[in-house]
């Protein structure tokens, strides 16, 4: 990883230490490796994620920031957007990319989209169709996980 990659991800690890996303903890998995970072988004409040705790593997490559991390849910979750196995189907993550984007702007891109599930753009249409077709039933099911 080169240095700039290195000191893009500092000033980044220090925002996000600084509250730069709000009920949200994220950071690499050890000190020695920039690489592989760990993060938790609580459920947005006035959601059905509401009270839930999800944790996410993030993967930077390093041709960071040039190209996006990868960032997929560890917690299962019940979501139009999110693939049973955790990918996440957000346009920042694939084609809308831009270098000046950062991890905090992902994590609260993420938060957004469960606050606003996009159900025209399923990973899971079981999810997408239960929220078109029978929110109480979305709603349910969202607790169950």
């Amino acid at each position: 990883m080169s240095t700039s990659t290195i000191k893009r991800l500092q000033t980044e690890l220090r925002e996000l230490e600084e509250g730069a996303v709000a009920n949200c903890t994220c950071g690499p998995l050890s000190s020695d490796d920039f690489y592989r970072w760990h993060a938790t988004i609580e459920g947005p409040s006035g959601t059905s994620f509401d009270g839930g705790l999800f944790e996410l593997d993030i993967n930077i490559p390093s041709s960071y920031p040039f190209r996006p991390p990868k960032v997929k849910f560890v917690t299962k979750i019940f979501h139009p957007n999110i693939s049973p196995n955790g990918d996440i189907c957000l346009d920042i993550l694939k084609e809308n990319w831009r270098p000046v984007l950062t991890i905090p702007n992902v994590l609260l891109s993420i938060s957004s989209l469960l606050t606003d599930p996009n159900p025209d753009s399923p990973l899971d249409v079981d999810a997408s169709h239960l929220y078109l077709q029978d929110r109480e039933g979305y709603e349910k099911k969202v607790k169950e996980y």
